[in-house]
């Protein structure tokens, strides 16, 4: 396996620190931590004239926390962090790190300007798969198992209920701006896909399924439906920021690598019918992710495919069918 250079590993995880540095100076008022179903969350608290606002920040972490102490300070370093971005994205070019292409970076800017990943959307699929080179350190063959033209992005249904803040701009209306179009459903009512009408990218929102049908849910923080899919919690549980090589950088969220080695393994044996071909690109994937891991992260690997093969017969069986088809892969995992 082919690795980066130390050199583009380290600024990438500087980079990734700068963004992350950067959302929180734009805290505005007074930060508050609330408790929810067992869990805290920070909000920016401000007033507009006689009302007063709390814009969601983030989850309560000791990184969190640390950060918000210090927010009076990342928001007067914010030049300097500006150029030392621009540094650090020249850096990795320099060093072959693979940006993001200019229509995908675009739309990632979007999304994020309005806040669509701060309120907890998720990029999975191979969008998310790219990010992996950098946040592991590893170069991925430019093959098929890096193409991609569509957009895949999630957000659990309950935590949408739960925060009690909305995208800054409707993304509907960020997409009518990039040239995308909403493609209506003969079953429903509601919108969770758009589609760019100069290069036919294809966005889509998909929420975990807790029902025995995967049907069409509403997400109100972002504002848009999505459709409901059985495993898929497991893949946006606990997700990592990554940062997108686009211009001076985009902070979004994708899956941890080992979960999502581990879910593919699932997607690859429930392709049916026209999908099923796209199962060798889930199988690559996954592949590729295993080997990475069981030898930089195995106790995480490990962790991840215990957990998963412990869910259920459903869980055991998809994933055992997969593995047949990937000896490689399955003696890698048995050996953990």
């Amino acid at each position: 396996m082919q690795r980066l250079s130390s050199i583009a590993h380290a600024a990438y995880l500087d980079l990734r620190t700068a963004l992350e540095d950067e959302q929180t100076s734009e805290i505005i008022g007074t930060p508050r931590l609330e408790r929810r179903g067992g869990k805290s969350y920070w909000y920016d608290m401000y007033r507009v004239g006689s009302d007063v606002r709390k814009r969601y920040i983030g989850e309560d972490t000791p990184e969190m926390a640390e950060r918000i102490a210090r927010h009076q300070e990342l928001k007067a370093a914010r030049e300097a962090r500006a150029a030392d971005r621009t540094r650090l994205i020249r850096v990795l070019r320099a060093e072959g790190a693979r940006p993001v292409d200019p229509a995908t970076g675009s739309l990632l800017a979007a999304l994020e300007q309005t806040g669509t990943f701060r309120l907890g959307g998720t990029v999975v699929g191979t969008n998310a798969f790219r990010l992996y080179e950098c946040e592991l350190g590893i170069r991925i063959p430019g093959t098929d198992i890096m193409q991609t033209s569509d957009l895949d992005i999630a957000q659990f249904e309950r935590l949408s209920l739960a925060l009690g803040d909305t995208v800054e701009t409707p993304l509907n209306d960020t997409f009518k701006t990039l040239d995308f179009a909403p493609i209506p459903s003969v079953n429903h009512r509601s919108i969770w896909r758009w589609r760019q009408t100069k290069s036919n990218t294809l966005v889509e929102f998909l929420t975990p399924s807790f029902r025995p049908e995967e049907d069409i849910r509403e997400l109100p923080s972002l504002g848009v439906a999505a459709q409901s899919l059985h495993f898929l919690n497991y893949l946006i549980a606990e997700p990592i920021k990554a940062a997108a090589l686009y211009r001076s950088g985009v902070l979004i969220q994708i899956p941890r690598p080992e979960a999502y080695a581990i879910h593919k393994l699932i997607v690859a044996d429930r392709r049916q019918g026209p999908d099923r071909l796209k199962s060798r690109k889930d199988m690559a994937q996954a592949a590729l992710l295993i080997e990475a891991l069981a030898e930089d992260r195995p106790d995480e690997l490990r962790e991840a495919y215990g957990d998963t093969m412990e869910r259920g017969p459903q869980w055991r069986a998809h994933i055992g069918a997969t593995l047949k088809r990937m000896p490689e892969a399955a003696t890698k995992l048995a050996a953990l």
